[in-house]
């Protein structure tokens, strides 16, 4: 059996291209997403969601609690009951942590805790993102 391949490729590659933000904005160091804006400590999870300030919309809600690090950190939580399938959930994620990582040094040094809600499965990314921008204004709001 003969297979049919493509021959191979003469001249200069193409360059590796940088993957583009879920905005169509390239990234920068400045505002990179680093492991220390992240929430990860269960305690530190608890801690949010037991004494933290709440508010939301349609889409999400969110939870925030005053830090002493100087910077925000982020921590979502997007469940299978509210989001459906993996994709949908990563979707809406990806989003999140993009709005996140756009907004940070706007936003006063919290704890976030992020969570969505069933209306997001549906939403369009841009939605999610107008919906993730006014909760941050509501959050910069004393």
């Amino acid at each position: 059996a003969e297979r049919h391949q493509q021959p191979p490729r003469q001249g200069p590659q193409a360059p590796l291209r940088r993957p583009v933000a879920l905005t169509g904005r390239a990234a920068t160091t400045r505002l990179a997403f680093k492991s220390t804006h992240k929430l990860r400590a269960a305690a530190d999870f608890d801690r949010v969601r037991a004494g933290g300030r709440r508010f939301g919309n349609a889409l999400f809600s969110v939870q925030s609690l005053p830090n002493d690090l100087g910077h925000a950190r982020l921590g979502m939580a997007v469940s299978l009951r509210t989001a459906g399938t993996a994709v949908r959930r990563n979707r809406i994620r990806r989003c999140v942590r993009e709005s996140f990582r756009l907004q940070q040094h706007l936003l006063p040094p919290a704890d976030l805790f992020v969570s969505a809600r069933s209306a997001a499965r549906e939403a369009t990314g841009p939605e999610m993102l107008a919906s993730l921008e006014r909760l941050w204004r509501q959050l910069r709001e004393p």
